[in-house]
Parts: C-alpha cells; sequence; structure tokens
C-alpha cells in the first residue's frame, strides 16, 4: 500500500525568540511540525505491518524545503514529492490546500493520506479537511490508533468525553493527534541515506495552479505580562499569597 503524509515546514518554535513583544525568526531553523512527525511516524509504522508499499512526503515551501525534507526521508520515508515556489511564501490554507491535492493526484495509487491534526505554527487544522474535499475523499478526524486490514481502516477517534472507533474502506484522509506514538530518531545510517532517496521537485506552474492573492501578517505579538513583584521571605507567606489569589485551598 502507499501513504501519503503531508507535513508543513516551520520555524523551530523551541528557538524562536521574543523581542519587543515580537518573534524573532532570523537565524531560526527550519524544521516540520511535531504532528507532522507524529503522521510520519504513523505511516512508516503501518507500511511495516503491512510488510509490503511506500511513504511517501508531500509538502510545499521555500528552497529550504529541500534540506528540510531530509528529516523525513531519514525517519522512514521511502521518497518526496516538492512543491517550491516562491510565490508559496505567503500563501493561505486554501492555496497549500489546493497544492497538495495536485500533487496528491499525481502520485499512483494512493491508498493512504495522513496529515497532523493542525500545524505547528498556526494550527488552524484546514489542510486536511480541504485536501479530502478536493480529492473526494472521506476523512476521520483526531485519531489515536489506526490499524489497516484487508483494505478497510480502523481508526479510533480522541474525543473530548471519550473514544470513538470507526471503520472506514480505502482511500481516504486521516488527521492524527499528538500522542498517537512517538516519532522514532534516525540512526547515522539512515540519515545519510536520506540524500539518495528520490525527490521530485515541481513549480506552481508544473500543477497549473495560480498562487492567488498572498496573505499579509499585520500583527503578530506576544501578550503582555503583568508581574506583581510579590516578595516573600518565608513559605507561610508564600502559602498565604497564593491563597489570596485563589490558587490553593484555604
Amino acid at each position: 500500500m502507499n501513504i501519503v503524509v503531508a507535513m508543513k515546514q516551520i520555524p523551530d518554535v523551541r528557538q524562536i525568540r521574543i523581542r519587543n513583544r515580537q518573534p524573532v525568526l532570523e537565524g531560526v531553523p527550519l524544521t516540520f511540525g511535531s504532528i507532522d512527525k507524529n503522521a510520519l511516524e504513523l505511516g512508516v509504522s503501518l507500511k511495516e505491518a503491512q510488510g509490503s508499499g511506500k511513504v511517501i512526503v508531500v509538502s510545499a515551501g521555500s528552497e529550504e524545503l529541500q534540506d528540510t525534507i531530509k528529516e523525513a526521508l531519514a525517519a522512514g520515508a521511502d521518497e518526496a514529492y516538492l512543491v517550491i515556489d516562491d510565490k508559496l511564501e505567503q500563501a493561505d490554507g486554501a492555496v497549500i490546500a489546493h497544492v497538495l491535492a495536485e500533487t496528491i493526484k499525481k502520485i499512483d495509487d494512493v491508498d493512504l493520506i495522513l496529515c497532523g491534526e493542525g500545524s505547528g505554527d498556526n494550527y488552524s487544522g484546514q489542510a486536511a479537511s480541504r485536501i479530502a474535499e478536493l480529492l473526494d475523499l472521506p476523512q476521520v478526524g483526531y485519531a489515536s490508533a489506526v490499524e489497516i486490514q484487508n483494505g478497510t481502516s480502523r481508526v479510533t477517534r480522541s474525543l473530548e468525553d471519550g473514544e470513538e472507533v470507526l471503520e472506514v474502506p480505502l482511500p481516504l484522509v486521516v488527521t492524527v493527534v499528538a500522542d498517537i506514538n512517538q516519532p522514532r530518531i534516525p540512526s547515522v545510517t539512515q540519515i545519510l541515506k536520506a540524500g539518495r532517496k528520490p525527490q521530485e521537485i515541481w513549480e506552481l506552474a508544473d500543477l497549473g495552479i495560480e498562487p492567488g492573492a498572498a496573505v499579509e501578517t499585520v500583527s503578530n505579538l506576544a501578550p503582555e505580562l503583568q508581574r506583581q513583584r510579590v516578595v516573600v521571605k518565608s513559605n507561610e507567606e508564600f502559602t498565604q499569597v497564593l491563597q489570596a489569589e485563589g490558587f490553593t485551598g484555604r
């Protein structure tokens, strides 16, 4: 079976600093979102369980994507289809979903499309639903477990007040939650082999897509924090302050 994993390149959120309430992105390395890595780990695990097939990563972004994709290839993906175009830098979620859907159409015999429940930057959670609609496929969201048997998927959904188990025939689109698994750490050998795995690279013109109007970020400010600067000199005083603020029982 062929499993497609849609992944988004974002700045490493662990290395973003705030200055004057604004994020400082200069010098911050690019990586894939953490939940995207969970989706990739699921894809690799399902392929291993089936004993055949391929895990194919699709992504759209800037030229740096050619370096970032090595992360996914080292972590178990077999090949990658990339759309690299400067016009995608400020594209909105609808455009990216359109690009990914057209990219997936060029891949033969896709059985399962996996996405994270939300991206690691804006977390809009729209891409998977848009891709499913554009490809006319069923979608199951918030998956905490996925099993494949005889052309049918058994998906456990993590809901607010319990779990739901669905059986859906392939092909379909599935979004995964963050705690579905723990992504593997690639070995040195896997990292060295990643650069030799197949990559197909296109531009928007190759897909016949016009990017449309770019999204302009008017403001992106961190919240202001008001510190009370209360000085305490003992555990008893500290406890009294917490009780006064309603943080502990009396």
